[in-house]
């Protein structure tokens, strides 16, 4: 397998000079850091990885995958998050998208830790988060770490939650919303959550909501974060985003605002709650939002995949010419989805890989993909023997990443997709410049199941082959518009040697294989020529 990723690396190495790559990013400028994240964003030069500090260095010493404190076991923390990041860094993440580091509530909650997204508190820090074993604040700890993410080029997005907890309704009633029953509203099935008011009787904003919501802007800014990326954007009405949006840029043009959000979304989250769909956000600000990537899994032909890339490239022109670019991120696995493992296996870990790799879009992982982790828990859904919340289960939604309890470092032990994870990301910092300025074109395949594009820029291409079909091997041809003898192809990622023969691509795919090929139009450097003759052979 070693020998085998050496050979594709060895073509990326050689294929460069046939590429106008954008050159990496350097936000840090003598020492001192110039965000530059927006601009990252909407170039499609963002490789995220979001990540749960209260999991991401924890240390599990019985391997029951619950961390007990009071057995002198570790839960994640800013200090020893501080430890992974030469790790994360090498994996080519340039990005790492915090989930909620604000105070937990613990009265009707979920899991012995409280969910991530039940905000008590928008202008303090989870104290669960804090290292005892120091003087420093939980505040001082995060801003040490952002700035440790800054030193190694990686940008930090902040999540702001979308409804508060069960304690900060008692604490602060005149921040939520009430029923017709006169009690506060619970969103969705999010029992744990009540609804934030965001809207007086008369339109006018809810000012004392939104002052929290100001007070969290200054704190993630204070402590050095680049952005935030905005839970359930849609539940907050259009003039509530822009004032908080203008205020934040105010400060920083180039604080990123990232909208949960997605085109087929088209109900509240509660009755009578308010309801912004996608291109009203952006109207308000949002420099990115979620795309529709996460219903991947169910698309059984291409017309679905053309139909979201369409939509979302329209949107995009549009705002293109006022002069507002935007951009969206691969949702296809977010921590709201299931583990790709279970969706697919390995097959399908790396079908997500390359078309993040490939696509014109900002690749967006959750910690633990990287290496296979399936988010099974030993401990799942049982009773539990210790708790911090009034909840006494260990609450966890089954296959997914766990936000509700202090549990393990994320993680597994695919190699496989751990070496296509580093290479793919290499890749696509590699081509940076035909992922931000070339046009995609979906092509047709001689086989329903298959999936194919292109995405052509002055004289070079990427061809991206996939075999949809997660259970049979799948042959097909593919015909490529203007692909002439003399053209260079470089085949990338594949397991059987592809022919090419009068402009057309035939390969035998795996189940759930991709094939990428990198292809120059123009070959006047002999030199050139003579070298990617001696690339060796994938297998």
């Amino acid at each position: 397998m070693k020998k085998t990723f050496l050979k594709l690396f060895t073509a990326l190495i050689i294929a460069g000079c046939l590429f106008n790559a954008l050159p990496s990013s350097a936000a840090m400028n003598h020492g001192v850091w110039i965000n530059d994240l927006k601009t990252l964003f909407t170039k499609n030069q963002a490789i995220i990885l979001a990540v749960n500090i209260r999991s991401f260095n924890a240390v599990d010493k019985n391997g029951n995958d619950i961390i007990e404190i009071e057995k002198g076991e570790t839960a994640g923390n800013f200090v020893n998050a501080i430890k992974r990041l030469n790790e994360i860094q090498a994996q080519g993440i340039n990005t790492l998208h915090l989930l909620p580091v604000t105070p937990v509530g613990k009265i009707k909650a979920m899991g012995t830790a409280g969910s991530l997204y039940a905000i008590s508190d928008f202008t303090k820090l989870n104290p669960q988060l804090d290292d005892p074993t120091n003087n420093l604040t939980v505040e001082q700890e995060a801003k040490n770490f952002i700035n440790e993410c800054h030193k190694r080029n990686i940008r930090v997005i902040i999540d702001l939650p979308s409804c508060g907890s069960y304690d900060m309704y008692l604490a602060k009633p005149g921040l939520f919303a009430a029923g017709a029953d006169g009690q506060p509203v619970v969103p969705a099935d999010w029992t744990d959550v009540r609804l934030f008011k965001t809207q007086n009787p008369d339109g006018t904003l809810n000012q004392e909501l939104y002052l929290q919501y100001k007070q969290f802007i200054d704190m993630v800014q204070r402590l050095g974060a680049d952005g935030i990326r905005a839970d359930v954007a849609t539940s907050k009405p259009y003039e509530f985003w822009q004032k908080l949006i203008s205020y934040a840029k105010g400060k920083d043009p180039q604080f990123l605002f990232l909208a949960e959000a997605s085109e087929s979304w088209t109900q509240p989250v509660a009755p009578n709650a308010p309801f912004t769909p996608v291109y009203k956000l952006l109207e308000a600000g949002f420099d990115g939002w979620y795309g529709s990537f996460f219903a991947f899994k169910d698309w059984n032909n291409s017309s679905k995949f053309e139909k979201e890339l369409s939509l979302i490239k329209n949107i995009q022109k549009d705002f293109e010419s006022k002069g507002k670019p935007k951009s969206v991120i691969g949702s296809f696995a977010t921590h709201d989805e299931p583990s790709p493992i279970i969706t697919g296996g390995a097959p399908f870990a790396n079908m997500i890989i390359w078309l993040q790799a490939t696509l014109p879009l900002n690749s967006y992982f959750v910690d633990g993909f990287q290496t296979g982790d399936s988010y099974q828990y030993h401990y799942a859904n049982q009773k539990a023997s210790k708790t911090y919340t009034d909840d006494d289960y260990y609450y966890v939604h089954k296959g997914k990443f766990d936000i509700f309890n202090f549990s393990r470092k994320p993680g597994s032990n695919n190699t496989e997709i751990f070496e296509n994870f580093a290479l793919a990301n290499k890749f696509k910092a590699m081509a940076g410049e035909i992922l931000d300025k070339g046009e995609l074109c979906v092509l047709n395949t001689s086989n329903p199941q298959v999936f194919s594009y292109i995405i052509n820029y002055r004289y070079s291409s990427i061809l991206v082959i996939l075999n949809k079909d997660l259970i049979y091997n799948n042959d097909v041809t593919v015909n490529v518009k203007n692909l002439k003898q003399d053209d260079i192809v470089i085949p990338l990622a594949f397991n059987a040697a592809p022919n090419l023969n009068k402009g057309k691509i035939s390969v035998n795919l795996m189940p759930g294989e991709v094939s990428v090929f990198m292809i120059s139009r123009e070959a006047k450097d002999v030199k050139t020529k003579q070298n990617l003759n001696i690339v060796p052979q994938y297998r």
